[in-house]
């Protein structure tokens, strides 16, 4: 007799979270963790190599563009042969991937391990889809609020521990070397290796077997599991965006991340050259503001929700990050930019969380996975293709021009987001 899958019951409302969903929290944490341990490094780290600016930056572009690809695969196969499995496997593939990095001796070897570290890393979506399973529609906004703002920690505590593996000196074995940028990239891995320890000990199975799909219930088929599976296809990427309110949801996913990646990469340039600062205040500011959206995603978000629709939330928050935009260069000097960083960093807190809680409430159980995977693969594409787009406005145009863009499309999301209230939302 197969083992029982969780379920959510019905009854259980606004009730504490699940105990499993702490564990997945937790291992979707020390994976951000390892993630961001190489943000620091990689740029310095290229150029050991003797890779020029452009090259250094395709190695950001690699991994990006392969994270696209790779991740609804992930999300698929995780509706097929389970999450727990390709959770484990996917964290086992960046601990494969880091450790070349950390020991490749030249630029191509160097690029094939941020490839593979983008194909197979992209669990992101696999671990929603353990908080989707394992959480009812009236927790889901809360936990994956909390998810996030876990997940988002990661990014504040991942940099200093980089600057911390630097310090550790260089490390001979034989003709094998590890440089002390290299050690960012070992201790990735070790806390990728942590990760998957997690998963493999921990986490529980979240979805039924691939084999049977019965309903622990009602011991029969479920109509989720009935539903015929969509093919893996590249094609599908692109064909999904034509599906009512996926579709939407998707663009929206894929137009909010453009616009805060514009963002992210024009604020660096403006924050040194404009406001006179230098990188160790730049640091500052990244902690700052990645504490700022945790505590907001974790103690704001809940309060919202419970007060206000999801869509309005989500509304307002899109309207209030574009007039932030626009508010940034119009007041160039630190303490306004400060001010505004900071309200920026509590708001900025609520798309994502809301957009994925919207998506998982309106799609089908049986396709979570695939649905997820294809969320956070219009992110990972629009990662890449934001700061390139920032970059070239930054060179044509100057410092303000990529706020000023990102603010007005903001503001045009906004308009778009409102049409998540229609009734045809009972359709994915």
């Amino acid at each position: 007799m197969s083992k029982k899958p969780l379920t959510k019951s019905s009854s259980e409302g606004a009730s504490r979270l699940p105990f499993q969903f702490w564990i997945v929290a937790s291992i979707a944490f020390i994976n951000s963790v390892s993630f961001t341990i190489i943000i620091p490094t990689l740029y310095p780290y290229a150029k050991q190599f003797g890779l020029s600016d452009f090259e250094a930056s395709l190695l950001t572009t690699a991994y990006s563009l392969s994270q696209f690809v790779g991740t609804p695969i992930l999300g698929q196969l995780s509706d097929r042969w389970g999450r727990r499995p390709l959770l484990v496997v996917s964290l086992l593939g960046t601990v494969a991937s880091n450790l070349v990095a950390a020991i490749a001796g030249v630029p191509w070897l160097l690029f094939v391990a941020r490839i593979f570290d983008g194909i197979t890393g992209g669990n992101n979506s696999v671990a929603q889809a353990v908080v989707s399973d394992i959480t009812s529609p009236e927790q889901r906004t809360q936990a994956f609020g909390i998810y996030s703002g876990l997940f988002r920690l990661g990014f504040v505590a991942g940099p200093p521990l980089s600057y911390v593996a630097q310090l550790v000196p260089e490390m001979r074995v034989g003709p094998v070397v590890v440089t002390s940028l290299g050690m960012s990239f070992l201790v990735s891995a070790a806390i990728a290796l942590v990760a998957a320890g997690m998963c493999f000990f921990f986490l529980k199975e979240t979805t039924g077997t691939p084999a049977d799909g019965l309903s622990e219930d009602t011991g029969s088929k479920s109509k989720a599991a009935a539903k015929p599976r969509r093919k893996i296809s590249f094609v599908g990427l692109f064909t999904a965006l034509g599906r009512p309110v996926v579709g939407r949801i998707l663009l929206m996913t894929f137009l909010n991340g453009f616009t805060f990646t514009i963002f992210t990469f024009a604020f660096q340039p403006f924050f040194i050259n404009v406001l006179g600062q230098d990188a160790k205040n730049l640091a500052i500011a990244f902690v700052a503001f990645g504490l700022l959206a945790f505590a907001s995603q974790g103690f704001l978000l809940e309060p919202l929700r419970m007060r206000c629709s999801i869509v309005n939330v989500l509304v307002g928050a899109l309207i209030l990050r574009g007039l932030l935009f626009l508010l940034m260069p119009a007041l160039p000097n630190i303490v306004a930019f400060s001010v505004l960083l900071g309200f920026f960093g509590l708001v900025n807190a609520f798309p994502m969380p809301l957009i994925d809680s919207i998506l998982s409430m309106r799609s089908d159980q049986s396709e979570q996975g695939e649905v997820l995977g294809l969320n956070a693969s219009y992110l990972s594409i629009s990662n890449a293709i934001g700061p390139a787009v920032s970059g070239l406005l930054v060179t044509v145009f100057g410092y303000a021009m990529p706020f000023w863009v990102a603010g007005v499309m903001t503001v045009a999301i906004a308009g778009f987001a409102v049409t998540l209230k229609s009734p045809e939302t009972q359709k994915p």
